[in-house]
């Protein structure tokens, strides 16, 4: 085979590139593998619940999705499947539009994980990866905080064995209103979920808790006195199911929902992809894993479940645990699959309240509010926009997905004020020789007559107009200035727009009898603006290669009060 015919193969079966398993890669895989699968299993049980789904949707969500995902993705080491924070979105933009667990709800569920994978494979294909880069680190941050404290509201009832509403209980406060044995379960499976997480990360904490708690509520007959367990799963693998077309206001209303978590998910993998190809030293193609975990959320539709995404707590144990390929993903859905075929009654025996602890253990992670007090040392805007996208998540529940989209418009509207507000200095000498903003540090001008700037910004349509402004206000104020100098190495592009706006400063200095002094511009800028025919020679134009040229010239002027002027290209 041909090496251009392996590489096209590789393209499209991303899978073909990974590494020849060997005894060594394989011993590592399989017990990273294990690690992982053991973890899988009851926290996908557990945020089906939190997704409003069957509980056996999780298991659904943790095998076909996440082999898909594996195969073609760039990321091989990703633990794909059920997230919290993806199940909440889930479960929070479905609320009041069908019954949770109703096959209606299924169906809107699997419709969004549809609608979410074709979405990313279309972004991906069209490599159109770095419009993720919309959301920033303050938005995400603040949505993630406040999603964190919504699963955390929401498991408390099953957690501490509530068998009413919060409501009734501030109404009429009563510890009848709780189920003790629930309570017991509850806590007493997070205290242990906690202190292994602390005690060894990597151990499948998850897995033994539940059987152990599935094993005292079969001795003590739990499920026989009422109790809330998880009940009856069907065993065997999932069915090919088509959701069955909505009416159109149903897709309305999963349009800005289905974005969401577009976003959010793919955001949730990009956290994990970037950790294992900066270990790796190897580069992340973005484009590749949106298209890969597209056909993940797609086959999860297929399958009657709900939308996947990487799980930053799975990924990382997979790392710690020594995964070195796909391979370990491949022993992790074997174990999956032993537990569908021949291992779901095992499950029939589980607390609610300690699947309740599975999911609040996780989330803990999420809660980093320090992270916010080290942003506003950084920036106060960016701190606030995630302090606002933080508050709206938590006042809009359950149609949170408006606190992220209010987050992303601020984070635009900062970007753009800032590039409309460029940084535009009048420079000076500096004595320790740099160019420095004159009036900042009290600098003596670089010589009479003259007005010397410098923009830290593209001669855009955005920056344009700030410059032209500056200089004609100062002109306006100091009529004796014949002299402009721009230092011009910052720029490195001009758009149509900073075209004008060049030829318009220089046609205003020539007006004057004065000379646009130019320095240090860059090939791209210089380009546009030699094929606009505003960099030819003349005597109100002067073009210096470097700056310490222009200060040359400069102080020349200074010393001898007229310029010599030069033309130099």
């Amino acid at each position: 085979m041909s090496f251009s015919r392996a590489a096209s193969l590789q393209r499209w079966f991303p899978f073909l590139a990974w590494p020849r398993p060997d005894r060594a890669l394989l011993r590592a895989d399989f017990w990273a593998g294990m690690t992982v699968g053991l973890m899988l299993v009851p926290q996908g049980v557990a945020y089906a619940a939190l997704a409003g789904m069957p509980l056996v949707t999780g298991i659904y969500a943790s095998l076909l999705p996440a082999l898909v995902a594996v195969l073609w993705s760039s990321s091989t080491r990703l633990g794909v499947g059920p997230t919290a924070l993806t199940s909440l979105l889930i479960g929070a933009s479905l609320s009041g539009m069908a019954q949770p667990g109703s096959a209606h709800w299924v169906a809107l569920a699997a419709w969004m994980a549809i609608l979410s994978g074709l979405v990313q494979v279309v972004l991906g294909a069209a490599r159109f990866g770095w419009l993720l880069n919309l959301v920033t680190s303050p938005v995400l941050n603040g949505f993630t905080q406040a999603a964190a404290l919504l699963i955390l509201a929401s498991q408390l009832p099953a957690l501490l064995g509530l068998r009413t509403t919060w409501h009734a209980l501030a109404v009429n406060p009563s510890i009848h209103h709780f189920d003790p044995v629930a309570l017991a379960f509850g806590l007493g499976s997070l205290a242990l979920l906690i202190g292994a997480r602390r005690w060894r990360s990597s151990f499948p904490a998850a897995i033994v808790v539940v059987g152990l708690a599935a094993l005292a509520s079969w001795a003590m007959g739990y499920a026989d006195r009422q109790g809330a367990v998880v009940g009856h799963l069907p065993a065997g693998l999932p069915s090919p199911y088509w959701p069955g077309w909505l009416s159109w206001d149903e897709f309305g209303g999963l349009l800005l929902p289905v974005l969401v978590v577009t976003l959010v998910s793919f955001l949730e993998t990009a956290s994990s992809a970037k950790v294992e190809h900066g270990r790796g030293g190897t580069r992340w193609n973005e484009n590749q894993d949106l298209i890969a975990h597209g056909m993940a959320k797609v086959s999860s539709g297929l399958c009657g479940s709900f939308a996947t995404s990487a799980s930053f707590s799975r990924s990382a144990i997979n790392l710690y645990a020594g995964a070195r390929s796909g391979w370990a993903t491949l022993f992790a859905l074997l174990l999956v699959l032993a537990v569908l075929l021949w291992l779901t009654p095992a499950l029939y025996h589980v607390p609610q309240s300690v699947l309740a602890a599975v999911v609040v253990t996780a989330v803990t992670g999420l809660i980093k509010p320090a992270g916010m007090w080290r942003l506003a040392r950084i920036s106060r805007v960016e701190a606030a926009i995630g302090g606002i996208t933080f508050a709206l998540t938590l006042a809009t529940a359950p149609r949170m997905y408006w606190g992220v989209l209010a987050g992303m418009f601020m984070s635009l509207a900062h970007f753009l004020y800032q590039r409309l507000h460029p940084r535009i200095i009048e420079v000076g000498m500096h004595p320790d020789g740099s160019l420095r903003d004159r009036h900042l540090w009290q600098l003596p001008p670089l010589a009479p007559h003259l007005l010397a700037l410098r923009m830290d910004a593209e001669l855009d349509f955005a920056s344009a107009a700030a410059l032209e402004r500056r200089v004609a206000d100062h002109l306006a104020q100091h009529p004796d200035v014949r002299h402009l100098c721009l230092f011009a190495l910052p720029i490195n592009r001009v758009d149509v727009t900073g075209v004008e706006t060049f030829a318009r400063l220089k046609l205003l200095m020539q007006g004057r009898g004065g000379v646009l002094h130019v320095s240090g511009l860059k090939l791209p800028a210089d380009q546009v603006l030699r094929r606009a025919g505003l960099l030819e020679a003349g005597p109100h134009l002067a073009m210096y290669r470097t700056d310490a040229e222009a200060l040359t010239v400069l102080g020349a002027l200074a010393a001898l009060g007229e310029p010599p002027i030069s033309t130099a290209a």
